[in-house]
């Protein structure tokens, strides 16, 4: 799998890079059909409040899976994207699987 981290309006520290890549790799236990991967890391309001946002992008074999999480922090938010493309992956299997039992 490729990864792509950027980070816009900020440098990213090599902590959370690793911790990105560390989480998005997880998926892998999913689904083999991952090609790319690329993760967006912004700050919104420096001021406010849940102002980090995260965006994960799965590039996948026959689609592709996405989530776009605010958080207080960046930690939190990519865990909230990684939890929920993991609910994307395990309902894309579901159905495949429920297709071929069809057929």
């Amino acid at each position: 799998m490729e990864l792509t981290i950027q980070s816009v309006n900020f440098d990213a520290t090599e902590q959370l890079k690793a911790f990105a890549e560390k989480k998005v790799k997880k998926l892998e236990r999913f689904s083999d059909d991952i090609i790319q991967a690329e993760v967006i890391l912004k700050v919104i309001k420096p001021d406010a409040a849940s102002n980090k946002d995260a965006a994960v992008k799965l590039l996948l074999k026959h689609g592709e899976a996405y989530a776009n999480k605010k958080a207080d922090t960046f930690e939190e938010a990519i865990d909230l994207c990684t939890m929920a493309i993991e609910k994307q992956i395990m309902k894309t299997k579901s159905k495949k699987e429920r297709q071929t039992t069809k057929n």
